[in-house]
């Protein structure tokens, strides 16, 4: 080929752009869905968030819906515990897992990394959102399959159980990040695991809120994952319609919850 062929080869190559480097970086988009593809995957392959996130709410569904230990009131227990578990699923997720994996990474480096590649921060945390998203919706249909297994039988508005489900998701996300963002690594894991205990005995979870004295289920019943659980069981087993009530305190919380996150998170 001639020295005039090879110059045609190459104007015509770098005319098409084949050979044509484009620097820059990748649509948002794109780059929102891989970061949440990557978060989920680590989530998922990290044994102490799958303690969390699956094996307990999952044992605490089979022993006591087949195991009279708690009274539960009228009716089959699975219909009671059914609602509240999917509610510690959230709390799990959105709260406690979240809370930890972010702390540590706040404190080896990772998020201020991140926050100097072309994702924005407030891409970042719309990546773990959907994360978050993904991991719940994969614990809702596991744990639903073994309710039904149990002779669960759920009742009520699937459009009210969605919104509890987001409205509860925001709360508990803010609250996490909340927490990851302002507390050392360390200290965020004790807080984080101790919360989860403690709204998992007085959040009606598992122990129904009327078996506190009056004065500790008024206070109980305006934390998250009671009226995230009360919602569920007032929709699910009663076949109530839309629980205002429960929605308005969802609302507040994630509204408290991610407004503060937004203004005291540190990212180092």
């Amino acid at each position: 080929m001639t020295a005039e062929a090879h110059a045609r080869t190459d104007a015509d190559a770098g005319g098409s752009g084949m050979y044509t480097p484009r620097p820059g970086a990748a649509p948002l988009g794109r780059m929102i869905a891989a970061q949440a593809v990557l978060e989920t995957k680590m989530l998922l392959r990290n044994g102490e968030q799958l303690l969390l996130t699956v094996i307990i709410p999952t044992l605490l569904l089979v022993l006591f819906g087949t195991v009279d230990i708690v009274d539960t009131g009228e009716g089959k227990a699975v219909d009671f515990l059914a609602p509240g578990v999917l509610a510690l699923a959230v709390l799990s997720t959105a709260f406690t897992g979240q809370a930890i994996a972010t702390g540590f990474e706040r404190r080896y480096g990772v998020l201020k990394r991140l926050a100097s590649s072309p994702l924005p921060r407030w891409g970042l945390m719309t990546a773990k959102t959907l994360s978050v998203l993904v991991t719940e919706v994969l614990q809702v249909v596991l744990l639903t399959v073994i309710a039904f297994a149990l002779g669960w039988s759920p009742h009520g508005d699937p459009f009210s159980v969605l919104l509890l489900l987001v409205l509860g998701t925001a709360a508990f996300s803010g609250l996490g990040l909340l927490m990851a963002g302002t507390l050392k690594a360390e200290a965020t894991l004790a807080a984080a695991n101790l919360v989860f205990l403690l709204l998992l005995v007085g959040g009606g979870v598992i122990v129904p809120l009327d078996k506190f004295p009056d004065t500790a289920q008024s206070v109980l019943g305006l934390l998250p994952i009671s009226a995230l659980s009360d919602g569920l069981r007032d929709v699910l087993q009663h076949g109530a319609g839309m629980p205002w009530g429960d929605l308005g305190i969802l609302a507040v919380w994630a509204v408290l919850g991610l407004g503060a996150a937004a203004r005291f998170f540190r990212w180092e």
